[in-house]
């Protein structure tokens, strides 16, 4: 409960503009950037003055800023309160939060549990099901590797394109066993369940090669918001947030299933999806290898998702037919999705 002389309000930061800069200046004072994403915020006052501020992206907390003069007074705790209330007033009871070094206490006696952390930041979660429901998950998925090399790709699959499966074949030619793992983040023009399904119809004649969702825990809105942002995102900002996914991986994800290398497609376009190749290279190194497959190019055009989507606007049937492997282009007509 506030103390006397505390009053707790929600700030319309995406409607008045007055509002907005209180929290502009607020997120200044904890070094935050100024185009950060949000979908609820709260502000506390002393009288008139604007001394904390909390936001939520989704079941992220976020934007979590207490004035110095006032880091005494408990607001941090009141604005996590409030913000998970919110959720739950919204059936909510999972949600995610990255935080400075500093704060683990803080938030772990508020009942958050550490997922990962690296130099700079933390990733915590509270409510179920978890991350060690995941990795339980992932577990029962597993084939025996029994010294079997084992590899991993991760894939938006957004659609699941000749060049999609050109790189499991690749990484079915290095290893025994591939792991699959297609984003569950409903931030595509195709939804989680129809990439899955194409990625799972497109791989199928294929032994050995398990497809699984990544639910929020590889290159999703809680571990690497910047790759759904793509050129909008400060670089720097991307590299953090990459070297925090990158650690997840490679510290709880691919010992479970014996991951020891992970394959990537080579990246031309996209300068967030460049950077986060070059930091998983980075961070994985020496414990498990990154290999970077060349992309698969058809007549001197390279395949991308972006060009069968923009070929789809425009319905060029000659790209689709090109680009997509048939059970990509047939679970798209049969689905009303071309």
């Amino acid at each position: 409960m506030l103390a006397a002389g505390f009053t707790l309000k929600r700030l319309w930061v995406d409607k008045d503009k007055k509002s907005r800069q209180l929290w502009l200046d607020l997120l200044a004072l904890g070094h935050l950037g100024q185009n950060e994403q949000v979908d609820y915020t709260l502000a506390i006052f002393h009288g008139d003055n604007p001394v904390a501020t909390g936001s939520l992206d989704g079941n992220i907390l976020k934007c979590l800023v207490v004035c110095k003069d006032y880091q005494a007074e408990n607001l941090l705790t009141e604005l996590v309160i409030a913000l998970t209330e919110r959720l739950a007033e919204q059936d909510i009871s999972h949600c995610f939060l990255y935080t400075a070094l500093d704060k683990e206490k803080i938030f772990h006696s508020l009942g958050f549990r550490l997922i990962a952390k690296n130099e700079d930041i933390l990733f915590m979660e509270r409510g179920k099901p978890d991350f060690s429901d995941y990795l339980k998950f992932l577990k029962s998925q597993e084939i025996v590797a029994d010294g079997k090399k084992v590899g991993a790709i991760v894939m938006n699959a957004n659609p699941f394109t000749k060049g999609h499966r050109y790189l499991v074949e690749q990484a079915k030619k290095a290893c025994d066993i591939v792991y699959v793992f297609v984003l569950s983040e409903e931030r595509s023009k195709f939804s989680a369940v129809d990439r899955m399904n194409m990625v799972k119809l497109g791989t199928k004649d294929l032994e050995n090669v398990v497809v699984l969702p990544t639910l929020n825990y590889m290159v999703s809105q809680a571990t690497f918001p910047s790759y759904f942002l793509k050129e909008r995102s400060p670089e720097k900002k991307a590299w953090h947030q990459a070297r925090l996914d990158a650690t997840l991986f490679k510290e709880k994800i691919a010992p479970v299933l014996n991951i020891s290398t992970r394959f990537v497609g080579e990246e031309p376009f996209s300068p967030v999806t460049n950077l986060y190749n070059e930091t998983m290279e980075k961070v994985f190194s020496p414990e498990l290898a990154l290999k970077i497959i060349p992309r698969l190019a058809i007549s001197g055009n390279i395949i991308s998702a972006t060009k069968v989507r923009k070929a789809i606007e425009e319905a060029d049937s000659k790209v689709l037919e090109q680009f997509l492997p048939e059970t990509s282009y047939t679970y798209l007509k049969e689905h009303n999705l071309l």
